[in-house]
């Protein structure tokens, strides 16, 4: 499920939520562990400490050096994690929520700061977390 939210400063955020049969710990593991980060998401040197920065890293292309500049800005196991996410000039804050549910994991992703919700960055956004969230829940099936 993607939807939209607007807040008061302005600013669009994007917020994909899958319900997964797996334990919030499970989940965590795959938002944290730096090698199990990379099989869903991109290569990088993520550590979840608050205040580490990091980069994801893809291969360029026309326009766009492959990094991504980030930040661990939150930290509290094993229900929320929050870091920068900066690229091409533009700074947003990603927050992934775990909650619990009666048959595993609710989980939520929430990309905020972007000035609209027509421009290619929040498109490709919602495209993109669409897809990372999928690859996530392959990630999470393979996992003991």
């Amino acid at each position: 499920m993607t939807n939209v939210t607007s807040t008061a400063a302005a600013t669009h955020t994007v917020v994909v939520e899958r319900e997964l049969p797996h334990p919030p710990q499970k989940i965590w593991r795959a938002l944290t562990e730096s090698s199990l980060l990379q099989q869903w998401l991109m290569p990088n040197d993520f550590q979840p400490f608050a205040g580490h920065a990091f980069q994801f890293r893809m291969d360029p292309m026309p326009g766009w050096n492959g990094i991504i500049d980030c930040k661990v800005l939150s930290v509290e196991a094993p229900h929320r994690l929050s870091y920068t996410w900066s690229s091409m000039g533009l700074d947003t804050v990603v927050t992934f929520t775990l909650q619990p549910t009666s048959t595993g994991t609710h989980l939520r992703m929430e990309q905020s700061g972007f000035a609209s919700d027509k421009d290619a960055n929040y498109r490709g956004a919602t495209y993109g977390w669409d897809s990372f969230l999928t690859r996530l829940e392959s990630v999470l099936d393979s996992l003991v």
